[in-house]
């Protein structure tokens, strides 16, 4: 029973200044707690400094993001070392750091794939190729960026569905961008018969896809003959218009009947395959 009670009295005095050193402590735990709450309120204006930064320079949307995701991790990172060492006055920078490199290693095996998403997600917002807004295609991915964060990229297809693409897919593997340019070259295959005028009939299809107004007049239309195929001599026709997949659907719809309309009023046929079905014995008709 003696030690019993000696235990407990040893217990009772050790809770007792545990209490009072957080008494005492209330007015730093009051002070660090209004430095977290400033610290809030700061890192939530982070768009409108990295704004007042960045001021009347024209800046890529993306880009903006990373600028104002680093400034609001540095407004929290010094605003929990501020109210870390109020609480903590022996804490400093230095015993921070050591601390934080003894799990280095293991949280940087538990986070790759976290962290190598956001490590690509930062190198693609800074650097200029894919903005939000362009038409890509990646791994089988396609459609409209809509946007860049530091995890992760949402691209929206042209059928309205969203795919959520991780970064690192974006940075280690070939990207192609429909829009980095607004101009684009579009071409069709239209064949026509061998018994033909070739240079009369590459005349009549340019002349009509020249009369188009989807397409860019400024840099020309191509007609090549490319093929000798098996019931029809094939053009290829080629224009520039608008990069967006929906200036190919148009300019080419539009082509595609101005070639159709002009190639049946010079009376320029435009070949099907024939099938002729030949036969070992006569096949017997009956007559009625």
């Amino acid at each position: 029973m003696g030690m019993d009670g000696g235990f407990l009295t040893i217990l009772t005095d050790q809770i007792g200044d545990m209490g009072e050193q957080l008494v005492r402590m209330l007015p730093q735990f009051a002070i660090a707690l209004v430095v977290i709450v400033i610290t809030w309120l700061l890192a939530k204006g982070g768009r409108k400094i990295a704004q007042k930064l960045i001021g009347s320079t024209e800046v890529r949307p993306s880009l903006l993001t990373l600028i104002e995701t680093v400034i609001t991790v540095l407004i929290w990172i010094l605003g929990l070392f501020i109210a870390a060492t109020i609480i903590l006055p022996g804490l400093t920078a230095g015993s921070i750091l050591a601390g934080l490199g003894i799990g280095a290693v293991a949280i940087g095996f538990a986070f790759q794939d976290i962290f190598e998403n956001f490590l690509a997600g930062v190198l693609i917002m800074v650097r200029e190729k894919m903005r939000i807004g362009d038409v890509i295609e990646c791994e089988g991915i396609s459609g409209k960026v809509e946007q860049i964060t530091m995890r992760e990229t949402y691209v929206r297809k042209l059928s309205n569905e969203v795919t959520i693409v991780p970064n690192s897919i974006l940075f280690k593997n070939p990207v192609e961008i429909f829009t980095d340019d607004p101009g684009r070259r579009h071409e069709v295959v239209c064949g026509v018969a061998y018994d033909v005028d070739l240079d009369a009939a590459a005349k009549v299809i340019e002349d009509a896809v020249k009369g188009c107004d989807k397409i860019d007049q400024s840099k020309g239309v191509d007609v090549f003959a490319c093929e000798f195929n098996s019931s029809s001599v094939d053009f290829r026709i080629r224009w520039w218009s608008g990069s967006k997949p929906r200036d190919r659907h148009e300019s080419t719809d539009q082509v595609v009947r101005a070639v159709k309309a002009a190639l049946d009023t010079a009376g320029i046929e435009i070949p099907f395959p024939y099938v002729t079905h030949t036969f070992k014995e006569p096949v017997p008709l009956e007559s009625r």
